[in-house]
């Protein structure tokens, strides 16, 4: 190999080929042009699979990555650092990877001893909260970026303010295909004597192919030979959920449009071999793609490398490779404005042949053995940057011998506890108590949960969506639209027992469908309930309940993630958040800074409310109020020896009284842990997230007997802490605290990541 610096073994992470993307495509080129230019390279390949089965790979394939399982991450980095790599390419896109963001990818990046040079090929300007603390933190991992056009730098720079030292720019690479008459090869796609017109790609609705098939009509009527090809299968996803409707549709316009004869469509994935025989037919290529939010283009780099005219709609990558007279941008979503653009350059041949030649000649840098050598100076950069600051070292233990993890999600109890109905309520030991029948509360929180495991992206198993869809069903019909109020307790022989539940119960049952609404992809599931929420929020207004208040809050917040501009529910927080205040402002003083007299019970969820009320409105006394309670929750809740220790409900704690010590109850080890997440993320200090891990481990053991409540047999929760034991029977309320308090420690770690070191 030509490195000085001893790089023999090279790993490359992301999607590789047969898998059928453009990161996969990019994946495979960037191996063989490098195995190509440096055949003393080993060069070995970590894919991520999207399905079970996962592909047909070549021999260069080592190992595979579950794209949903986070320990496969985890043990991919394993792989690598016991053989020996020494350079690992991944490839960055955030909808390759799981979890949140794809945050998954950071498991296996924290675990390696090995430099990474991370090539990116999204950089967002307006990225989600999720999305920037993954880009910080692949950053914070990565010894090189690798971005392929000067906006990828100035946005790294200006909106997640990384060193320019540490950035490298290469271009896209392509093929090198010869600068020859397009004549050459039209006849063997039967278009000889035709103006060829070409956009290739996996198609999807985000291209706007429908622009250039409206804009034939002008040009047939003054050029009337041109042929409009439309290269590409259709995308695996799209099939997967739509069909080819897609493709039917632009059949049919192309028909209604009267251009049909002048409209081919090859359905298909084509070689590479074959792709270059297109590109060469190819007069003019159209990339009308209706999203200006795109930092690079293999399809335009590989045309616009060939030396052909390109027309394209102004996104980022094209701005600034068709600069200079290289190309012809048009406006979005403007067909008229693509008509005039080909009309234009059909009629000018020599203005046409010129902008050849200025793409074709800078095309020659972006061909893949030149990319290959460039990346290659970034691994040695990235080798030799590591050992002038090595990074800090991580644990090296391999999955068998790491110190104590969060324990795997075992659901065997959620299905036991679950029937056609909803979820019961109440067991007796493991078995379920029919007699006592189901609540709203408990599916409540069975739902917010199974919300949370599509977030995490567990949510995968057939029967997991249709509880889902159980617990949802149960909301609906506990729900009197008359009252607009939801029942709670339901018999076993689906009696209702009430006119109307409790306020707390009401309360809960807004955050669930908060919770869908706001993070939810299942749009059946966000419609139904949009359209309870609506129904359901105004009877908070004649509440008493301040732990229904703040249910309430924290609903309109998971609300709100997705529709900020509702002016009706941003006034209804604002009233629930002012009677908090007005509540802390009569009971507290300087040595109990409470809401109310008594400490009683679910107490994080009064603090855990104006937290989130406080950041978002940008009112700091708000949120001074919140973390200051909270935090005096965690000190009365914290026993001598450290450990998490919540307020009894064998009488609570009344100012100037005695707090009750037992019994413990699984719900405020969730309330609490939930509420000190929130304080973390908001805050980013350490001590909340210790706080949180204090209140999980107090469901393992780590409390006042030291005994554990998590059943890891069962998978269910033991239903209390007494004096002398633990309750030995595994309700829904206490099992569900448990589900909740593991989902959502996974989710802090796989995205609240924002220190080298982790908070604990």
């Amino acid at each position: 190999m030509k490195s000085g610096l001893g790089i023999n073994r090279i790993a490359f992470v992301g999607d590789y080929m047969p898998r059928r993307c453009g990161i996969a495509t990019f994946t495979t080129d960037l191996c063989e042009a490098i195995a190509s230019e440096y055949p003393q390279a080993h060069c070995l390949v970590v894919p991520v699979n999207d399905r079970k089965e996962g592909y047909d790979y070549s021999e260069r394939v080592r190992f595979e990555i579950n794209e949903k399982e986070i320990d496969s991450y985890r043990r991919a980095a394993d792989f690598l650092n016991i053989n020996n790599v020494d350079i690992v390419s991944v490839q960055h896109e955030f909808g390759i990877y799981g979890g949140p963001a794809g945050s998954h990818l950071l498991a296996l990046l924290q675990e390696l001893n090995v430099p990474v040079v991370t090539t990116l090929h999204t950089i967002l300007k307006n990225p989600s909260d999720a999305q920037r603390r993954v880009m910080l933190e692949l950053a914070k991992l990565s010894d090189r970026l690798v971005v392929m056009a000067e906006k990828g730098v100035q946005f790294l720079r200006e909106v997640y303010h990384i060193e320019p030292g540490k950035i490298d720019l290469v271009p896209h690479g392509i093929p090198d295909i010869p600068f020859i008459d397009p004549n050459f090869y039209k006849d063997q796609f039967g278009v000889e004597g035709k103006t060829v017109i070409l956009t290739f790609g996996l198609l999807s609705p985000n291209k706007g192919i429908e622009h250039a098939i409206d804009a034939l009509p002008k040009i047939l009527a003054e050029f009337p030979n041109v042929v409009y090809i439309v290269l590409g299968a259709t995308h695996p996803n799209l099939v997967l959920h739509e069909g080819e409707s897609y493709r039917l549709q632009l059949e049919r316009q192309a028909e209604a449009r009267g251009v049909k004869k002048n409209v081919i469509f090859y359905n298909r994935f084509v070689t590479l071999n074959e792709l270059k025989e297109f590109i060469g037919a190819t007069d003019l290529y159209i990339t009308p793609y209706l999203n200006e939010t795109q930092i690079t283009s293999g399809t335009l780099a590989y045309t616009f490398g060939a030396g052909k005219a390109v027309i394209s709609t102004p996104y980022w990558y094209a701005q600034e490779l068709l600069a200079d007279d290289r190309g012809v941008l048009v406006p979005f979503r403007n067909s008229d404005a693509i008509a005039e653009g080909v009309i234009s350059l059909l009629n000018n041949a020599p203005r046409r042949h010129a902008m050849r030649k200025n793409a074709y000649m800078l095309g020659r840098e972006m061909i893949w053995p030149v990319v290959a050598q460039r990346y290659v100076e970034v691994f040695e950069n990235a080798r030799a940057g590591r050992t002038f600051q090595p990074r800090k070292a991580f644990a090296r233990q391999t999955l068998e011998n790491r110190p104590y993890q969060l324990p795997p999600l075992k659901l065997d109890h959620l299905f036991r506890m679950s029937d056609s109905t909803g979820m019961l309520q109440h067991a007796i030991y493991t078995v379920p108590n029919l007699h006592e029948g189901y609540c709203v509360d408990d599916n409540a929180r069975a739902f917010i949960f199974m919300v949370l495991l599509e977030e995490l992206e567990k949510k995968a198993v057939d029967d997991l969506d249709k509880l889902a869809a159980r617990y949802l069903a149960f909301l609906s019909f506990a729900f009197d639209p008359h009252g607009g109020r939801f029942r709670n307790f339901l018999s076993y022989d689906r009696r209702w027992l009430e006119v109307e539940g409790s306020e707390d119960s009401h309360g809960r049952s807004l955050w669930a469908l908060g919770a869908a609404l706001g993070r939810s992809r299942n749009d059946g599931y966000r419609n139904l309930c949009g359209s309870l929420f609506e129904q359901a929020l105004s009877s908070v207004y004649g509440f008493k309940s301040p732990r229904a208040w703040a249910f309430t809050v924290v609903a309109i917040h998971e609300y709100l993630r997705k529709f900020a501009g509702d002016r009706a529910v941003n006034t209804a927080r604002d009233i629930l958040t002012s009677r908090l205040i007005d509540l802390y402002k009569r009971h507290s003083s300087e040595d109990w800074p409470w809401f109310e007299p008594v400490v009683s019970y679910d107490n994080p969820k009064l603090p855990h409310a104006l937290i989130l009320s406080g950041y978002w409105t940008s009112r700091p006394e708000i949120l001074d109020i919140g973390l200051k309670s909270l935090r005096w929750l965690t000190e009365i809740q914290t026993s001598d020896s450290g450990a998490f220790s919540p307020i009894g409900s064998n009488g609570f704690y009344p100012r100037g009284g005695e707090k009750a010590r037992f019994d413990q109850q699984p719900i405020e080890a969730y309330s609490m842990l939930s509420a000190c997440l929130e304080a973390y993320r908001i805050t980013n200090e350490a001590f909340w997230y210790e706080q949180a891990q204090w209140a999980f481990e107090w469901f393992l053991g780590r409390n006042d007997l030291g005994l554990p409540l998590y059943d890891s047999t069962t998978g269910g929760c033991r239903d209390a802490l007494h004096q002398d034991r633990v309750n030995q029977n595994q309700g829904a309320e206490s099992t569900l605290a448990f589900y909740l308090s593991l989902v959502e420690m996974e989710l802090a770690q796989n995205v609240i990541q924002g220190d080298d070191d982790p908070p604990a």
